[in-house]
């Protein structure tokens, strides 16, 4: 059933690639803007279908995750549909909201140890697809680039910025102690054909879309697209790595190497049409830095 459920939220995610259905469920809210809140709502009561089923539902947690979904969308909905000239205060609120309450696994207490990892994978992508309908159906921003590939470069762009991309962080990431000396993989051929479409479906597709189709695309719509506000995007992405291990936390060596890394995913997303390349790109950094250090 786990997998099942997960299969779903990324299928629906995946959806919103297709221009057909941008466009229908942005005349959808243009004509009807109060339908916005059937997102929060709809996505609550999967949310706690999904407890129901975990035997994790607690009234608390219910209402936790209602307010979560709730809150941003508040803040999205008073602005009106159709996006303004630049993103306002509102805007970046919304994205603070949906995006800090999961980097601190906030109500985590209210749920069983044993339903926490799944739960959570849960909520992840129910705040993705929210984020979706917000700023892409609802705001319908420019830039957010979530669509499908429309020109060459976007499949070669991601595997060039790798081949000067990894090395930097492959030496850099060893001279600081992040990670020991490259090694032959371990695992099976098929564990790590498979860990692809997990890492990018996983990691590499939601936090593009948070960190740059959002945070670094509202910011370049509100402050103009010099290269301060790439790198502010890109710090960023990398202060946003400070509470991961494996080294004690505030861990500084995995947030320089982020930011670094930010940077060039920055840079894919401006150059392609699509943030799928600058994912590829990250699922390319993730996938060998799991298997091969």
């Amino acid at each position: 059933m786990q997998t099942a459920i997960l299969v779903l939220l990324a299928a629906a995610i995946l959806a919103w690639l297709c221009s057909s259905v941008r466009r229908r469920a942005q005349a959808t809210l243009r004509a009807a803007p109060l339908l916005v809140w059937g997102a929060p709502a709809i996505l609550t009561a999967l949310f706690c279908g999904v407890a129901i089923a975990s035997g994790a539902f607690r009234a608390q947690l219910a209402l936790t995750v209602a307010i979560y979904l709730a809150a941003p969308t508040l803040c999205v909905a008073v602005q009106g549909t159709g996006s303004a000239a630049r993103p306002g205060f509102l805007d970046f609120l919304a994205i603070v909201l949906l995006w800090l309450p999961l980097e601190f696994a906030a109500g985590a207490p209210l749920v069983p140890r044993a339903s926490q990892g799944f739960l959570h994978s849960v909520t992840y992508g129910i705040a993705i697809l929210l984020a979706l309908v917000l700023f892409l159906g609802f705001r319908a921003f420019p830039g957010l680039k979530y669509n499908l590939p429309r020109a060459a470069r976007d499949y070669w762009l991601p595997l060039a910025a790798f081949a000067v991309l990894a090395p930097v962080l492959a030496m850099l990431g060893y001279l600081i102690g992040f990670i020991p000396l490259p090694h032959v993989p371990t695992q099976a051929g098929g564990r790590m054909g498979a860990a692809v479409v997990v890492v990018f479906l996983g990691t590499a597709l939601p936090e593009e879309i948070l960190f740059r189709s959002l945070i670094q695309n509202l910011l370049m719509l509100r402050f103009g697209t010099g290269t301060r506000m790439l790198l502010l995007a890109s710090l960023i992405f990398g202060c946003a790595h400070l509470d991961n291990g494996p080294q004690a936390l505030p861990n500084w060596r995995y947030m320089i190497l982020a930011t670094i890394a930010g940077v060039a995913y920055g840079k894919v997303f401006q150059k392609a049409s699509t943030v799928l390349s600058s994912a590829g790109l990250h699922m390319l950094v993730d996938w060998t830095k799991h298997f091969f250090f």
